[in-house]
């Protein structure tokens, strides 16, 4: 059966605007200690949206990402502000982005990126009878809406503008929830 470690002490050892970088020193069950470093963002976590204009049509975003200097394909997402939940920034998030909103959201899952050193959740959420609606977000252009047909989604996971594992991952889940309906 699994002992989850002892922590010892955590430090920040850097901060930025997105990231606090903390220094975890570890004891494990058997007594071997480890120093561990971890990405720590602040703030409530993020989500990440699959918005359904119909059954078939989902809607995603051309955005540029600084991580790779190029626009990627990818649902929409974005951090969850203090005092909202998950649904709630979902339905934002996607009133901001593509300029719909959704009478129906419904949690997936929670999925985390590289959790050896990196400890932000984010909230799956599926979007469904959407409806026409708009506010101002913090993107500093506006965002391309595209949109793709469900049946062909084994084309466009191989999308060269489609990198994002958490995008991937979630048009599958997607899939599978949609057409257990």
């Amino acid at each position: 059966m699994r002992k989850r470690p002892t922590v010892l002490n955590i430090k920040t050892i850097a901060t930025t605007r997105f990231f606090n970088i903390e220094e975890m020193d570890i004891e494990f069950s058997n007594g071997s200690k480890r120093v561990y470093e971890r990405l720590k963002p602040p703030g409530n976590g993020a989500v990440l949206v699959i918005p359904m204009l119909d059954t078939e049509t989902v809607l995603m975003v051309y955005e540029y990402s600084g991580g790779t200097d190029r626009y990627e394909l990818a649902l929409t997402k974005g951090k969850i502000d203090d005092g909202e939940t998950p649904i709630e920034a979902a339905n934002r998030e996607l009133i901001e982005e593509i300029g719909y909103g959704a009478n129906k959201l419904t949690f997936i899952k929670e999925m985390t990126i590289a959790p050896g050193y990196q400890s932000s959740i984010t909230y799956i959420v599926l979007a469904q009878d959407l409806y026409k609606a708009s506010a101002q977000g913090d993107e500093p252009e506006p965002l391309e809406v595209a949109a793709f047909k469900m049946a062909d989604l084994e084309n466009l996971v191989y999308n060269e503008d489609l990198t994002e594992a958490r995008s991937i991952a979630a048009l599958y889940m997607a899939r599978d929830v949609v057409n257990s309906q």
